[in-house]
Parts: C-alpha cells; sequence; structure tokens
C-alpha cells in the first residue's frame, strides 16, 4: 500500500505492529499495522464496527491488546514506562460525561488535578476553545457544544504531545468548527501529533495529513487523500458550460473524448473522466475557447474513496 508503513525512527510517534484485540469469537482488530510520524494529524475512519473505536482504546492503553505490540514514543502502552508517557496524552471521547454541578472553571481543574497539569494552565485552555466568558457558569448551563468545547479543553492541559480526538466536533455549530481546526492547525504546527475519527468525512478531507481505512478489524489502505483517490484509479467528474449558440459544437467534440456517463442539461454537460485521460481532455477544452462560458474538474471526495476501500 502507498505510504503504509514509515520505517520507524525517532521521528515515529506511535507504531502499531501486529495489534489484535479478540472478544471471544468477535475479531474487534485483526492484525493492523500502523505508523504515524510526530506532528502527523492522522485520520481514523471507518464503518460502525470496523474497529476503529478499539484500536484507538488499545492506543490509549485503556483495553490490552490479544497480541501485537504498540508503542507511543518508543513506549510500549502497557509497559512500566508508558506512565510518564500518559502524561503527554490528551484525549478527547466521543462522549464526553462532565459533573452538571461544577463550573467550567471548577471542571478542568478537577482535570488538571487527576492529570497532574498546572492550575494554571486551566484558563488558558478555556480561552484557546472560546469559553473564557463561560468559565464561571455551572455545565448544567453548558449548549451541547459548549460540553464538546470543555471536553476538548480537559484534552489540552498538560500541553500534551499527543492527542486522540475521538468524533470531536459532534454538537458543534459551523463557526465552532472552523475554530476547532483552527486550533489543530496551530498545535501541529507547535509539534503535536493527532489521531482523528469522524463520521463527517467532509471534514478531514483537506485537513488530514494521511488517514487510514478500516474494515472488519483491518486496515484496508493507509495514505494521503490524494494517494488513496490515484490508488483507486476513480474517475473525475467533468462540468462544461457551453455557450448558447454553441452547446452542439461542444456536444460534438466531448463525444469524440473519452467521457462516460454524458448528460447535458440545457447549456450545461456532466460526465466523468478517466484519471489518466485528464490532461488529453483538458486540452481538447482549451481548443474550444469561446465556444465555453465554463468547466470544472472535480476529484473523487474522501466519501468516493473510503467506500471504494471500505466496501
Amino acid at each position: 500500500m502507498k505510504d503504509a508503513m514509515p520505517s520507524p525512527t525517532e521521528t515515529t510517534a506511535i507504531s502499531v505492529r501486529g495489534a489484535i484485540k479478540h472478544y471471544g469469537a468477535v475479531h474487534a482488530v485483526d492484525g493492523v499495522d500502523l505508523e504515524i510520524g510526530r506532528g502527523e494529524m492522522f485520520g481514523l475512519i471507518g464503518h460502525n464496527g470496523a474497529g476503529k473505536s478499539t484500536l484507538f482504546k488499545m492506543m490509549l492503553g485503556l483495553v490490552p491488546a490479544t497480541a501485537g505490540d504498540i508503542r507511543i514514543h518508543g513506549a510500549p502502552v502497557h509497559g512500566t514506562g508508558f506512565r510518564a508517557v500518559r502524561r503527554a496524552i490528551g484525549y478527547l471521547p466521543e462522549n464526553v460525561v462532565l459533573y452538571d454541578n461544577l463550573t467550567g472553571i471548577e471542571t478542568l481543574r478537577y482535570f488538571a488535578r487527576l492529570k497532574g497539569a498546572p492550575l494554571a494552565d486551566c484558563a488558558s485552555a478555556l480561552e484557546r476553545v472560546g469559553l473564557a466568558q463561560a468559565a464561571g457558569r455551572a455545565v448544567r448551563e453548558y449548549s451541547k457544544g459548549m460540553r464538546q468545547r470543555l471536553g476538548f479543553a480537559q484534552a489540552l492541559l498538560g500541553r500534551p504531545q499527543v492527542l486522540f480526538l475521538d468524533e470531536p466536533t459532534t454538537g458543534l455549530d459551523p463557526e465552532a468548527i472552523r475554530n476547532f481546526y483552527v486550533t489543530l492547525r496551530g498545535l501541529r504546527g507547535e509539534g503535536v501529533t493527532m489521531i482523528i475519527t469522524s463520521h463527517i468525512l467532509a471534514e478531514l478531507q483537506e485537513r488530514v495529513d494521511r488517514l487510514a481505512i478500516m474494515s472488519a478489524g483491518r486496515v484496508q489502505a493507509v495514505g494521503s487523500v490524494q494517494s488513496l483517490r490515484e490508488q483507486m484509479a476513480l474517475p473525475l467528474r467533468l462540468e462544461v458550460v457551453a455557450t448558447e449558440n454553441s452547446v452542439a459544437a461542444v456536444r460534438d467534440a466531448l463525444e469524440a473524448l473519452p467521457v462516460s456517463g454524458q448528460r447535458w442539461r440545457g447549456a450545461l454537460f456532466d460526465g466523468t473522466v478517466p484519471r489518466e485521460a485528464k490532461m488529453a481532455v483538458l486540452a481538447a477544452l482549451a481548443v474550444l475557447g469561446g465556444a465555453l462560458r465554463d468547466f470544472r474538474i472535480h476529484e473523487p471526495s474522501l466519501e468516493d474513496v473510503f467506500f471504494g476501500f471500505a466496501d
């Protein structure tokens, strides 16, 4: 698999070798190999039941592996040296559970004591997630999105070097989602490694460096979104808008090209092009010149790639 297994070096944050987790006859994770680099924003996607949540918890050391080796910054997750490494890990679970009677700042101070993080970091963490003005309000008064941001703030306590984020934008509105990923870009610039699971594939498409697609407990593919598109050899979508008097001429030109699924709606053409024919099609469109009002070529979405590998 292209981009699948970089050699383990000092630049590796997480190493997973032959990871297996069986629950009786159920093979939740069935032989996974992964290498995630330091400072990488890495996506983990799959259908419900694909094994990604179990793998997530195995990497965190919350679920023991049936077999295999998992290391974070070189330390085995169930070894004696992992206690020190754990202090450099932040975790935002899919379902954030908080104490309703505590205020936002009291909640972070509680988690800071559990983590051994400086209490002085609590106010800045709330500021970073946009909750500074709500620091003194009881959590029971928080909306779902505010609770999610408070959960993110606790994950940031102690200035972690590795962040595990499980469905992190649940309950967030579009502005909060944008701000969340702005924060992640800042953290990546600081060298923080991030592993993200999400069912909202459009969010990950332009944001992760690489991702792994899981199905039936196994990793089906690993790589950048573009490299996975190329592995699947998925066709490109072509849209062409002809000028009012040139529809017939444009139609004739397109029929001579390797374009499939042709559909016309007035002056608008919609079809697909094999990836290897992209440049030839572009050259032919350029010759049409003034006969075209516009044209667009769309790469397959991450959703298209996902279903191609996972089905």
